[in-house]
């Protein structure tokens, strides 16, 4: 089939409403920001990101990156850049022998797997159903059953990308292994763009069982204690997460204990449950115990509490593994600053016990704790920002580090490696992309370029 022309609009020739979709169409949080790429190409081919990444090198300007376009802080769009849009740059196929799937990088974890799993197979992506794997997988990929399975990065096989000077390469653990090395957890900073995965699959489990207990926010700290303690040694196929929210048609703040258990067969379902639903504290809204439910369901209910066409505020926190993490979290869970947001913890233990393979990803700890601040109006801005900062700010003595993937560097810095890891990452972009092609981490003032993220310990950005 032949490559068409670079499908390239530019900002300057382009009429407003088609240069404006191309922009931020495809970013998912409605505070759109304020910035505004030279050209923007949609790419349905990768030697139309060589292309552009070439183009890019003769200008002089940089160029930025977007997969599924879910970043909270659109990491993509950037002032005077080329804006790479790889949506439609579409292929996914699955050798099912060799338990491979390729795919490229603006394939969703639902595509893949409504792929994977009438073949008996699952790939453990992102929760919500439209996240891209692209950089979903570069920032780690906190994906399904994360604290047994592990992180999906290290599903990765290999990988093509083009580097910063327009080269097409492919990396593994054997080939080009410095690119490899940084594509597990370099995050935005990767310094090439990746044009197609190659992911290791697992076997589907035969059976998936939930137990969903809602409580009063009252009983914020009884049901905390309980989750925090019988998580690190619950069964290796349970998924466990507390979240405080205010539930569809109860109204009222809340705090949820959500497991969900893969399993290969009903009994073994029914028993890696029974120890939470034995011990459950008393006085629950909801009881929903032991009930059947599938990827599908889990994809829709995560699709449910992230909408789209909602404004987006998220932080996060990996919290020591001695803290106590009932009181650290309690501000966070019980003054939530809209009913349509969420706090989250996610139970890591026992997997962030483990030494992790060779890659950039470094940062883990017992306890993930996320704040998903959604509102709808522009005026409710400053009010939900202010809170998640002040949250964020209590929080932080008790933090050891965060995420990449829920995280915004205009807005604090923080640890997102091990200071070995990130010393390392931080030479290798230099030496594959020395002229800071590749935008990097969008940090205040947009200005890390070749240096990348200074991993210190907690500062607060303005609000700007």
């Amino acid at each position: 089939m032949a490559i068409t022309p670079l499908p390239i609009i530019w900002q300057k020739d382009a009429p407003k409403d088609t240069y404006e979709k191309a922009r931020v169409g495809r970013v998912f949080n409605a505070r759109r920001p304020g910035r505004y790429p030279r050209a923007v190409v949609e790419a349905t081919h990768p030697a139309h990101v060589q292309e552009a990444v070439q183009l890019a090198n003769k200008l002089g300007c940089r160029v930025s990156v977007r997969s599924g376009g879910h970043s909270w802080a659109a990491w993509s769009v950037r002032d005077d850049a080329i804006l790479i849009d790889l949506g439609n740059m579409k292929h996914l196929e699955v050798d099912r022998e060799k338990k491979i799937v390729a795919a490229s990088p603006s394939t969703t974890g639902m595509m893949l797997n409504e792929k994977l799993v009438p073949e008996g197979l699952l790939f453990c992506g992102g929760h919500c159903p439209d996240v891209g794997i692209g950089g979903f997988l570069l920032q780690g990929g906190m994906g399904w059953n994360c604290k047994n399975w592990g992180w999906a990065c290290e599903q990765i096989a290999g990988i093509d990308m083009v580097t910063a000077a327009g080269e097409s390469l492919h990396c593994s653990e054997t080939e080009n292994s410095e690119l490899f090395w940084c594509a597990r957890g370099a995050g935005p900073g990767f310094p090439a763009i990746v044009t197609r995965f190659y992911l290791r699959v697992r076997p589907r489990p035969e059976v998936m069982l939930k137990s969903i207990f809602i409580y009063p926010i009252s009983q914020y700290k009884v049901v905390m204690d309980w989750i925090t303690k019988i998580s690190p040694t619950s069964d290796d196929g349970n998924e466990i997460v507390a979240v405080g929210l205010t539930p569809p048609g109860l109204d009222q703040p809340c705090i949820m204990a959500n497991t969900v258990t893969f399993q290969s067969t009903h009994d073994a379902a029914l028993a890696a449950l029974e120890p939470i639903n034995r011990t459950r504290p008393s006085g629950a809204l909801v009881e929903i115990i032991s009930e059947p439910t599938s990827i599908a369901e889990q994809y829709a209910d995560q699709a449910a509490a992230n909408p789209s066409n909602h404004r987006y505020c998220a932080e996060n926190a990996y919290l020591a593994n001695d803290s106590d993490a009932t009181a650290v979290l309690e501000k966070a869970f019980t003054t939530l600053p809209h009913q349509k947001s969420f706090a989250l913890w996610f139970s890591m233990a026992p997997g962030s016990r483990r030494v992790l393979p060779d890659m950039a990803l470094s940062m883990q700890s017992d306890h993930y704790f996320a704040l998903y601040t959604i509102w709808e109006k522009a005026e409710d801005d400053k009010r939900c920002r202010t809170w998640v900062h002040d949250v964020m700010k209590d929080i932080t003595p008790s933090s050891v580090g965060a995420y990449l993937g829920d995280s915004d560097f205009q807005q604090r810095k923080t640890k997102f490696w091990t200071d070995e890891n990130a010393e390392k990452l931080m030479k290798l972009r230099k030496k594959w992309d020395p002229k800071g092609v590749v935008s990097g981490y969008l940090d205040a003032g947009d200005s890390s370029g070749v240096n990348g993220l200074d991993n210190g310990e907690w500062v607060a950005s303005s609000l700007a």
